[in-house]
């Protein structure tokens, strides 16, 4: 069995957004990275269930990026959780959702508004790690490993230099989570 890392992409238009890109651009040399970009992979919005169950099943951590969207995530995000979560864990649980008890998960979100705005006097209301709750609860129920989500904010507006800086932050990040006990399924 491979160590492999899969990070799975929600971006609707990952090839004109600067951040999610290159965020994974930073990590796509790293060994035992498996990187799928799911808009890519389903234009239609029809997941192949049995492939994205098979891909939970090889991976030993799990990261989700997507970039957070009327303060929620992307609508394939919801239609993967639906489509995959429900087969595993709630119609062949004991063959395929019982495997993944204590897989390392992590949330890769991309807000283009600024921290502040995050925040309960802010003018989203909420900060991030709020919006995030409902992931947080399918980890759970999915007895999953919660690991500290890596945010990035001002996703749109951020410089090179700043994005480089980022960049760097993500690859480091990554290469940490790799390193955490790896899932035995």
């Amino acid at each position: 069995m491979t160590d492999t890392t899969l990070i799975l992409c929600f971006h609707p238009d990952l090839g004109r957004s600067c951040t999610n890109r290159t965020l994974l651009e930073s990590v796509k040399d790293l060994p035992g990275i498996d990187i799928v970009d799911l808009y890519g992979t389903y234009p239609s919005d029809q997941v192949d269930t049995r492939l994205e169950v098979q891909r939970l099943l090889s991976a030993q951590r799990l990261v989700l990026q997507f970039p957070v969207q009327w303060y929620s995530t992307p609508a394939l995000l919801k239609t993967w959780q639906d489509s995959v979560l429900t087969r595993m864990y709630y119609i062949a649980y004991e063959n395929e959702g019982r495997r993944l008890e204590g897989l390392p998960v992590m949330l890769v979100a991309t807000a283009g508004n600024t921290p502040e705005s995050y925040s309960e006097s802010g003018s989203n209301g909420f900060d991030l790690e709020q919006l995030m709750h409902p992931l947080r609860a399918t980890a759970h129920r999915c007895q999953w490993s919660w690991h500290e989500p890596f945010q990035v904010y001002r996703a749109n507006k951020l410089s090179v230099a700043e994005l480089d800086v980022i960049a760097i932050r993500y690859r480091a990040r990554i290469k940490q989570f790799q390193h955490i006990n790896a899932h035995k399924a």
